[in-house]
C-alpha cells in the first residue's frame, strides 16, 4: 500500500465519521426560541466532537508527512486509530441526548483516551519503521510527550465525570487546546 492510499482511506473514514455525527442532530420541533433549548446540549456535544475529530485529522495529516514508506504495522496501527475514532459519533450522540449524564461523559472520556492511545501507537509504529532525520525524530518525541499529557487528562476526566460532567467537558476542551495547532516543527524538520 502506498502512503497516498493510506491517507485517502483515512480521510474518507474521518469524513464519514463527521457526516454520521451531523446526521444525528435533529432539528427542533417548533419555530420559536423555546424549541431550540432541547437541542442545545446535543449540538454542543457535536461541536466538541467535530473539533476533536478535526484535530485528529490535522495532526494525522502532519504525522503521515513523516512517512516515506508504509508497512503492515503502520497500516494496522492506523486502522486501530480509525476504529476508535469511528466510535465517536456513538459517544457524542449518547452524551448529547442524555444531557451530558455522568456515565455517558465518563464513557466519552474513556473513548477519547482510547483514541489518544491509538494515535500514540501509530506514532510509535511510524518512528520505529522509518529512517528519520534527527530533527524529525526529536519533533516526534515531543509529540509523544503531548500525547502522554493528553492521555493523563483524559484518564482524569473519567472519574471527574462522577464529580461533575462539566469538569470532564473542561478537560476535553483543554486537550483540544493542546492539540489545536498541528506541530509546526514537523513542517520545519521536513524542510531541513
Amino acid at each position: 500500500m502506498t502512503k497516498t492510499r493510506l491517507e485517502a482511506f483515512s480521510d474518507g473514514v474521518i469524513a464519514i465519521i463527521i457526516t454520521i455525527m451531523v446526521l444525528e442532530l435533529r432539528p427542533p420541533h417548533g419555530s420559536d426560541w423555546a424549541a431550540i433549548k432541547p437541542i442545545v446540549l446535543p449540538f454542543l456535544s457535536y461541536a466538541l466532537s467535530f473539533l476533536l475529530v478535526a484535530i485528529y485529522w490535522g495532526n494525522h495529516h502532519h504525522l503521515l508527512h513523516t512517512v516515506s514508506h508504509v508497512n503492515s504495522r503502520i497500516i494496522w496501527a492506523n486502522t486501530h486509530l480509525l476504529f476508535w475514532l469511528s466510535l465517536i459519533p456513538f459517544a457524542t450522540n449518547w452524551a448529547g441526548e442524555n444531557h451530558f449524564g455522568t456515565v455517558s461523559v465518563a464513557v466519552y472520556a474513556g473513548l477519547q483516551a482510547m483514541c489518544g492511545i491509538a494515535y500514540y501507537i501509530l506514532l510509535r509504529m511510524i518512528v520505529a519503521s522509518q529512517s528519520l532525520r534527527p530533527g524529525l525524530q526529536e519533533t516526534l518525541e515531543k509529540q509523544t510527550r503531548r500525547g502522554t499529557t493528553s492521555l493523563i487528562i483524559y484518564l482524569v476526566a473519567i472519574p471527574s465525570a462522577f464529580i461533575h460532567p462539566a469538569i470532564s467537558a473542561g478537560l476535553f476542551v483543554l486537550v483540544a487546546i493542546i492539540w489545536l495547532i498541528p506541530d509546526r516543527n514537523i513542517e520545519k524538520a521536513l524542510k531541513e
